[in-house]
C-alpha cells in the first residue's frame, strides 16, 4: 500500500515527494507527535471540495420547510437601544 501518512520530519524532507502523491494518491496525512496534524490536498480536490454548489436563494428555496406552513413572521419592534 502507498504511503499515505507522514511524519513533519519526512514531509519536510520529501516535501516534493509528498506533493506528487496528493496529486496522483489522494490526501496525505501529516502527523506531529504521533498524532495528525495536518492533511495534504491536491489543488484540483481542494476546488471541488470547496466550490459553492449554488446560491443562498437557491438553497432556502430547496428547504423541505419551503412549503410547510410554518409562519415566520419578522418582529417589528424597531431598534435597541445600544450603548457604544
Amino acid at each position: 500500500m502507498p504511503k499515505q501518512q507522514w511524519t513533519v520530519a519526512e514531509a519536510k524532507a520529501k516535501f516534493s515527494e509528498l506533493i506528487d502523491r496528493a496529486q496522483r494518491k489522494g490526501p496525505q496525512r501529516i502527523t506531529r507527535r504521533g498524532k495528525d496534524a495536518a492533511v495534504l490536498v491536491s489543488a484540483e480536490e481542494w476546488e471541488k471540495k470547496t466550490k459553492r454548489k449554488g446560491t443562498l436563494a437557491e438553497f432556502f428555496a430547496a428547504s423541505p420547510l419551503r412549503n410547510s406552513g410554518i409562519d415566520l413572521e419578522r418582529v417589528k419592534d424597531g431598534f435597541r437601544e445600544v450603548d457604544i
